[in-house]
């Protein structure tokens, strides 16, 4: 039988180079073997097959990435997590990138759904994505459009636009407005948990369902739902 090696072996005794430097090539997805992309290091190849380093190749770490996913269905962000894989891939996404392993790794979940909601969803590697969404100084606005049954009270609108409080606390001041006959469109910042479903119920009515549909300056559109996409570096929340 033909003895097998890690690629990362391999490939550092045919360019020569380091170990590290190989296994850099290798996961920034420079490397074909027998044509097709291999991205792990630890993949396993003969003598006999082909492997070829990109003309273009940089032995560099990759960039941290953010991936904007659109989640079809209330789940905790380690559930949500769960829907993104390269098969989830928008085939549409204005992005044009090359989809690796790498990129499905230390994702930490950022601006997390209201209970219960769908939705825009952020996961990011990038720490200074991470950190802008999470402070709450400067916080950023959200859009959730909010489908709901009931009786509004008559003054309804205006309480919830202001005049609530949630455990004691009054709520700040936020942009409420009817898009429909039973849908309601939510603009605000940095909300507590469950805030929209409570604010609703102190005005008569029942959340049927919750969508995110924007974060700052970035909307949902047209991202299908179970579907994700990657944050170019020009957009900006």
């Amino acid at each position: 039988m033909t003895e097998s090696l890690r690629l990362a072996k391999r490939l550092a005794h045919m360019l020569p180079c380091s170990r590290r430097e190989a296994e850099l090539y290798i996961t920034g997805g420079w490397v074909r073997v027998d044509g097709v992309m291999v991205d792990e290091p630890q993949f396993r190849v003969t003598e006999a097959q082909k492997i070829e380093l990109d003309a273009q190749a940089k032995a560099e770490p990759q960039e941290p990435v953010t991936l904007l996913l659109h989640q079809p269905v209330a789940a905790e962000p380690a559930a949500a997590m769960k829907l993104i894989a390269p098969a989830s891939h928008a085939p549409d996404d204005p992005v044009q990138r090359q989809v690796l392993r790498g990129h499905f790794v230390h994702l930490t979940a950022v601006l997390p759904l209201q209970s219960g909601a769908t939705g825009l969803a952020v996961f990011t590697q990038d720490r200074r994505v991470a950190r802008k969404l999470a402070d709450e100084a400067r916080p950023v606005e959200q859009e959730y459009i909010v489908e709901v049954a009931g009786v509004m009270a008559p003054d309804g609108l205006a309480l919830l636009q202001h005049g609530l409080s949630l455990e004691g606390r009054a709520l700040p001041a936020l942009k409420v407005s009817w898009q429909s006959e039973h849908r309601l469109r939510f603009a605000l910042k940095n909300p507590r948990p469950g805030q929209i479903r409570f604010m609703c119920e102190q005005v008569g009515l029942q959340v049927v369902a919750l969508k995110r549909i924007r974060i700052g300056r970035l909307p949902m559109a047209k991202l299908p739902p179970g579907q994700w996409r990657y944050l170019d570096p020009r957009e900006r929340f």
